[in-house]
């Protein structure tokens, strides 16, 4: 008796549930069966085939039932686990992709995020290294001449003042170095050029003063042994600092002129070639060839880059011109100027390959004043570097003339002028007379 109901009229008959008689084997068994048997008997596994893969079509799990129970439910989801049509769990897992060499995906990447994360650790990295720089270079500074040794200072202006000096010292030379700088041997120190920088609003001044200029040396107070000395009038600007060294130079560029100097700052010869050198050479152009043999000075007319021995050459000549002295503080602002203008750029700031040597050569001659910063050291290259650049003016003190022992005479009127304009921060309209 049969004892299945009746079948409605209109029912399909579920293939996949669909029962054999025992016994009988579905294609798919015998098949992965005899290709199973190939692979046991070591012909091999042939392109994914046997132990229950249905002819690369997927796992068959009716191949291991069927093998141990003899009984096939005909069940075969003809899927392949991984494959492409992205309903299994393949490598890439749910709806990811599959396939022979296929790699996880995961969310895209956020490259705002990576770029802001980027950009922040270099400004980190740039101020870290700022930083470390200034605090190194501020730790090679000679802090060493002390302004507040000197008595009765004029009133402050608008203005900073540098008074600039360079120092025939051979400090650190060897007797090698004096005879390739032409140096000489002389002991201790003196001026060789000295000049008052003006950084102002209103633009830069750079102010030459003649070492053979006719000053009087006021009275002072030594600034070692603390002992007051009397005036001295009709010497020469240069015996000031022979006399007490830079306390006393200031006080008596102070005194004659009226005008407060801020920061003083010296540079000896080894110290000035050192510099060019690290630089890799100034770029001048000389207007007129000139030869001196004191100072070595061999030069052709026209743009060349002068290397140190060059450069302190062309400073220190004074014999091959007409107006000596003033002659060479006109060479000695335009290379100043010349020096500051690449000093004072990108390629050298940037540059850590140039920028500590030309530190290192130039920190460790460098003598300043106590109160004087890197920050402030800076600030005065830069003046230097407007003037080239037109941004201010350059001249000689207003000279009325001669006065004994071939010195130089002030023109007290015109310096007067000069000092109103530069306390008051105004243009500088005043003329040097040569």
């Amino acid at each position: 008796m049969n004892e299945w109901p009746e079948q409605p009229e209109g029912a399909r008959p579920m293939r996949h549930v669909q029962r054999r008689p025992q016994g009988q084997q579905s294609p798919q068994y015998r098949q992965g069966y005899e290709q199973g048997q190939a692979y046991d008997q070591g012909q091999g596994y042939d392109q994914g085939q046997g132990q229950g893969y249905d002819q690369g079509q997927g796992y068959n799990p009716n191949f291991t039932q069927a093998r141990a129970t003899g009984y096939d439910s005909g069940y075969s989801s003809g899927q392949v686990y991984g494959g492409p049509q992205g309903g299994g769990h393949g490598s890439g897992g749910p709806g990811g992709p599959s396939g022979p060499g296929a790699r996880p995906t995961g969310p895209a990447p956020d490259w705002r995020k990576r770029i802001k994360i980027g950009s922040i650790v270099l400004v980190v990295g740039v101020l870290a290294w700022g930083v470390g720089t200034y605090a190194w270079a501020s730790s090679q500074m000679r802090n060493e001449v002390d302004l507040s040794k000197v008595i009765e200072r004029p009133v402050e202006g608008d203005c900073t003042t540098y008074l600039i000096v360079g120092s025939d010292s051979r400090e650190g030379m060897t007797a090698e170095d004096k005879k390739k700088l032409h140096t000489g041997s002389a002991e201790g120190k003196r001026t060789d050029s000295m000049m008052i920088l003006a950084a102002c609003s209103s633009g830069n001044t750079m102010v030459s003063l003649p070492r053979d200029s006719w000053v009087t040396i006021p009275n002072f107070v030594g600034s070692e042994s603390g002992k007051a000395y009397p005036a001295r009038g009709g010497s020469k600007l240069n015996a000031a600092y022979a006399m007490d060294g830079p306390e006393l130079l200031v006080r008596t560029v102070e005194f004659n002129t009226g005008l407060r100097i801020d920061h003083y700052a010296e540079i000896g010869f080894a110290g000035f070639a050192n510099i060019v050198d690290a630089l890799g050479g100034v770029e001048l152009n000389i207007d007129k060839g000139f030869k001196d043999k004191k100072s070595g000075a061999d030069f052709q007319a026209g743009k060349q880059t002068l290397n140190g021995e060059q450069a302190l050459a062309f400073v220190r000549t004074r014999y091959a011109f007409a107006e000596s002295d003033l002659a060479r503080t006109k060479n000695q602002q335009k290379f100043l100027s010349a020096l500051a203008n690449q000093a004072a750029t990108p390629g050298t700031i940037l540059n850590p390959f140039a920028l500590y040597p030309t530190l290192g050569a130039g920190l460790d001659t460098l003598i300043v004043d106590k109160d004087m910063s890197l920050w402030d050291l800076g600030q005065m290259f830069f003046a230097m570097k407007g003037i080239s650049g037109g941004d201010g003016k350059s001249m000689n003190m207003p000279i009325a003339g001669s006065a004994p022992q071939g010195s130089l005479k002030w023109d007290m009127p015109k310096v007067k002028q000069l000092v109103e304009q530069i306390k008051n921060d105004e243009k500088v309209t005043v003329e040097s007379n040569r």
